[in-house]
């Protein structure tokens, strides 16, 4: 039995005897629930929701970084491509930039011909950069990237989706994430260790 400001509680106390309690509504009405819980889940469920966007964030710059394929590394004494000769590289610039993250990117701009008898569809280069004492102070090895455009931004591609046909010139840009703070300062060398005709 409900009654106004109270509750009647019925307990069955060994066997038929009857026991009545009576319990004073603590609350009555729509706002059971606590200001201070409402507030301390909303801030928790944004506290969430900034974690997965920080996760997300770091997940797709991974993924890009992961995607340029370069920064491996090949000896220095390997041995350049038999049709490198054929594919001479002119015209050297070199620019930085600032990224997201707040470092620096360099660039290194220049023209290549195939000067030879066959179509090249994939060039790999070894960039060596040098300190004053001319060692080598960093080498990366990475796929060589043809200029696609220049407007309204620098847009590279693989020499597969442009392939160089005999006596094509095209312009290039290398792309360097991280420069040894040894470097320097020179123009790097460039070996052209692998190619890929047709």
């Amino acid at each position: 039995m409900i009654q106004t400001g109270n509750i009647s509680v019925s307990l069955k106390v060994f066997g038929n005897a009857r026991k009545r309690c009576r319990i004073r509504l603590v609350k009555s009405g729509t706002d059971l629930v606590n200001k201070t819980d409402e507030q301390e889940r909303a801030w928790l469920s944004m506290a969430i929701a900034a974690a997965v966007l920080v996760i997300v964030a770091v997940v797709v710059i991974l993924a890009l970084e992961h995607g340029k394929g370069g920064g491996t590394v090949t000896p220095i004494g390997s041995a350049p491509d038999t049709y490198a000769a054929d594919l001479p590289i002119t015209g050297l610039q070199m620019s930085e930039s600032s990224n997201l993250a707040g470092g620096k990117v360099t660039y290194l701009d220049g023209r290549i011909a195939n000067t030879g008898n066959r179509t090249v569809t994939g060039i790999t280069v070894q960039v060596l950069f040098r300190n004053i004492a001319k060692e080598v102070a960093q080498n990366e090895t990475q796929p060589f990237k043809l200029i696609r455009t220049r407007e309204p931004y620098v847009d590279t591609e693989s020499v597969s989706a442009a392939p160089l046909k005999p006596g094509d010139q095209h312009d290039f840009r290398l792309i360097f994430d991280a420069v040894s703070p040894d470097w320097d300062g020179a123009y790097p060398e460039i070996r052209i260790i692998h190619v890929e005709t047709k």
